[in-house]
């Protein structure tokens, strides 16, 4: 068969187009795809809620892919382990209660479980704002990472959904911005965004589950900016409480959707 260079781009754009036409009125838009926000879109999809999630970059994964120093194995504890064993990503006992797996299989495992569970994953693009809405916050305005790397005078685009997730990492993105621009204060001890800490990972992995939690109406954290909201020490190359962290998150909006649709 000969294969012709415009249907390629036909097929592109209209593919593309579809998928971005299905996610801007969403169940749950999540924003950061490291391992806990990978982990939030599987198990919110799964569960049948539609999910879209957006990343900055060109990958997906954060700061898994390198492991440590760009090692690139991971660590996780006992309690992540089973979350390994459910994605089906093999992992070894270095030592009692400490297991290695390969990071890139880990972020390609559950990357794909997330896309076949119903996903969308959104690459390349940057939050820019929220929409709040009756003193909720009611969606994202969006654009396309280049747009902002280059500085362009480029308006966004709005995407309506009932819940956001803040799993940006160290940066904690969508908490700063309804800081900044709402002017509103979080669900936290003083209001603001406190700031992470230094590593202490046996501190950290337990208060990263502590802290999966709303931040502001219709509003959650995960991962690492759980931490960096609420003052929490950072955890280094051990992941198990960010994928735990994914899944805990993704059951507390779960449960918040059933109950509006209930109502």
């Amino acid at each position: 068969m000969a294969i012709d260079d415009v249907k390629i781009s036909d097929a592109i754009i209209k593919t593309f187009s579809q998928k971005l036409h299905s996610i801007l009125e969403t169940d749950v838009a999540i924003v950061g795809g490291g391992p806990a926000g990978l982990c939030d879109s599987y198990y919110l999809a799964r569960d049948g809620h539609n999910v879209v999630l957006f990343e900055r970059k060109l990958s997906i994964g954060g700061g898994m892919w390198g492991g440590g120093i760009m090692f690139n194995q991971i660590v996780v504890q006992k309690e992540g382990k089973q979350l390994l064993d459910e994605f089906g990503i093999r992992s070894v006992e270095v030592d009692s209660g400490y297991y290695a797996a390969d990071s890139v299989e880990a972020v390609t495992a559950i990357g794909s479980a997330a896309c076949k569970a119903g996903a969308v994953i959104m690459n390349l693009f940057s939050v820019e704002d929220v929409l709040i809405r009756d003193e909720r916050i009611d969606g994202l305005v969006v654009n396309w990472s280049s747009v902002e790397i280059a500085g362009l005078h480029v308006d966004p685009i709005s995407v309506g959904s009932k819940f956001v997730i803040d799993a940006t990492g160290h940066a904690a993105e969508i908490a700063h911005i309804i800081e900044r621009k709402v002017g509103a204060k979080l669900l936290t001890p003083t209001g603001h965004v406190i700031g992470e800490r230094s590593m202490w990972a046996d501190v950290a992995e337990m208060l990263t589950l502590e802290n999966t939690k709303e931040i502001f109406p219709h509003v959650y954290v995960a991962g690492m900016a759980c931490n960096a909201v609420f003052g929490g020490p950072r955890m280094g190359p051990i992941f198990g409480g960010m994928l735990l962290s994914g899944k805990k998150v993704a059951e507390l909006v779960g449960k918040r959707l059933e109950g509006l649709t209930k109502t």
